[in-house]
């Protein structure tokens, strides 16, 4: 593909599709019809997530109405009770959460939410934005089921200029109504087999949903579209060991795709590497390599970057992204990703849009993770060790909240 057939990808897909919606099944048979317009035959597996339609919602701070949007999936239910915003997770901080609606800095993760279960918290409140957009938007935000554990309490999201507001003022007591219905729906894995001289295979990786507010051309159409051109070219070349490429949906609500994918060891049954692109052919910013795998991938992905005259840096580690179930399951995995800085290049927010990515950047940066696919591909003795090492599983442990890092 030319960086003109690229930038035309983002163009047909600008549009937000978070994932279980019917806009990312319209997502899906996209990719699925791009990769039969290259004569290959692409196939649409379903997989069970939770989801919800909101009924109605309402915040409200010493009697006034805040806008918000609930949190999908956290049950219904009206609470009203005194206002406290949590400053500092120590224990003392911690237990003045109890009987009172917390407000929390940044996202809802699983330890800060059964910390304040735990002290007693009757509800919650998130914000999101930036004081100094323009703007006002929310995102929509559910509880996550790994993050629940079946103990759900109403939580509404908010616009961080109210949330300043709600502090400046000094407010003292507050309200939350949230009725919502709940269901189990579908989202989308999509999967092309290109068969090579043997059955073990390499699996590359990209999600294609976005937030509730994204376009995601950056995170990750872009990711997406690299996967179209690196199969483009291996369609036409042959190569000894066999590609699966999985365009993976509802990473945007904690890797449920990928995990999906994952939890099917027959799947991983043979593959001896995961590629996982997320998040390239930005304007600005510099290509990186991460890691979860023998330290010597790292020092081979510099060495192969310099051999191409491509700046990359490489390390090993945990990458949020659609990597992570395969490590977690034992498969040697890597994410590639152009990182721009903060203020040029945002993400899940209404400011992820075709304006950060560069076609010519896109070409430059698929052209040297295919060459680096090919060598991988082509290789007579597979050379990257098939175990994940010691660091990197304590890395997962964390990420993955089954330990818990020091304070």
């Amino acid at each position: 593909m030319d960086a003109k057939q690229i930038m035309q990808i983002f163009e047909d897909t600008a549009y937000v599709r978070m994932g279980g919606s019917m806009e990312e099944l319209r997502a899906a048979e996209y990719i699925k019809d791009c990769c039969a317009a290259m004569g290959l035959q692409a196939r649409i597996e379903s997989f069970d997530v939770d989801m919800a339609t909101i009924r109605e919602v309402r915040f409200l701070a010493d009697g006034g109405e805040i806008p918000c949007k609930g949190y999908l999936n956290a049950g219904s239910g009206t609470v009203e009770a005194p206002f406290y915003y949590l400053r500092g997770t120590d224990k003392q901080s911690l237990a003045n959460c109890r009987g009172k609606i917390v407000m929390i800095d940044g996202y809802l993760g699983y330890w800060i939410y059964q910390d304040i279960l735990d002290n007693g918290a009757v509800g919650y409140v998130t914000y999101d934005g930036h004081v100094n957009y323009p703007d006002r938007d929310i995102d929509q935000r559910e509880l996550r089921g790994f993050v629940a554990k079946g103990r759900k309490l109403p939580g509404v999201n908010i616009n961080a200029k109210d949330a300043i507001e709600l502090i400046r003022r000094g407010v003292t007591t507050a309200k939350i109504v949230l009725k919502q219905h709940e269901y189990v729906g579908q989202s989308r894995n999509v999967i092309l087999d290109l068969p090579g001289e043997i059955p073990e295979h390499i699996t590359l990786t990209a999600h294609y949903d976005s937030t509730s507010l994204s376009f995601g051309a950056y995170d990750n159409m872009s990711g997406s579209a690299g996967l179209l051109g690196i199969a483009e070219h291996f369609m036409k070349t042959p190569h000894r060991f066999s590609l699966r490429f999985v365009w993976c949906g509802s990473e945007e609500r904690g890797l449920l795709g990928s995990k999906a994918y994952c939890a099917n060891e027959k799947n991983l049954k043979g593959c001896v590497l995961n590629i996982n692109l997320d998040m390239i052919g930005s304007v600005m910013g510099k290509f990186i390599s991460c890691v979860s795998a023998e330290e010597k991938l790292v020092s081979y992905i510099e060495y192969f970057g310099s051999e191409m005259g491509f700046p990359i840096t490489a390390k090993q580690d945990v990458y949020a992204s659609d990597s992570t179930p395969f490590a977690d399951k034992g498969v040697p995995s890597l994410s590639f990703a152009r990182i721009a800085p903060h203020n040029t290049a945002t993400i899940h927010n209404s400011y992820d849009t075709i304006d950060l990515l560069k076609g010519e950047q896109m070409v430059e940066d698929i052209e040297f993770i295919t060459a680096f696919t090919a060598r991988m591909a082509n290789a007579r003795h597979f050379p990257v060790a098939r175990e994940i090492p010691d660091t990197v599983k304590e890395k997962l442990d964390g990420y993955l909240c089954r330990k818990r890092a020091p304070k």
